[in-house]
């Protein structure tokens, strides 16, 4: 059973202030109890020197211990409404989300 890691890109507009985005963090972090099979969640802002970000500001990553239980996240009516204030915060909207989910195997897949 492999792995499932989680990745998204949100792109806040600079009038969104850092208390709305530690509530989005926050509420992120309380779904590791709420939703079964959530080994872990990290987030936080761009912060590299390349410049590669295509106006991205933040990102988490949720790693789950498979496929199955990433299903039932998405599904799950706790990350319902920490999906809608994501959403309420971005200018346009899931235009501004870029969503990336693999599986980690010992071996790198191609």
């Amino acid at each position: 059973m492999s792995q499932c890691k989680h990745i998204v890109l949100l792109k806040f507009p600079p009038q969104t202030t850092r208390e709305a985005i530690a509530a989005i963090f926050e509420a992120l972090d309380d779904l590791q109890e709420k939703i079964p099979g959530i080994i872990d969640i990290c987030a936080g802002p761009y912060e590299s020197p390349e410049g590669l970000h295509k106006g991205f500001t933040h990102a988490f990553i949720v790693t789950f211990t498979d496929v199955e239980s990433r299903d039932a996240y998405l599904e799950h009516p706790a990350h319902e409404p920490v999906k809608q204030m994501i959403v309420k915060e971005l200018a346009g909207g899931l235009a501004d989300v870029i969503a990336f989910d693999f599986k980690v195997d010992d071996r790198f897949r191609y």
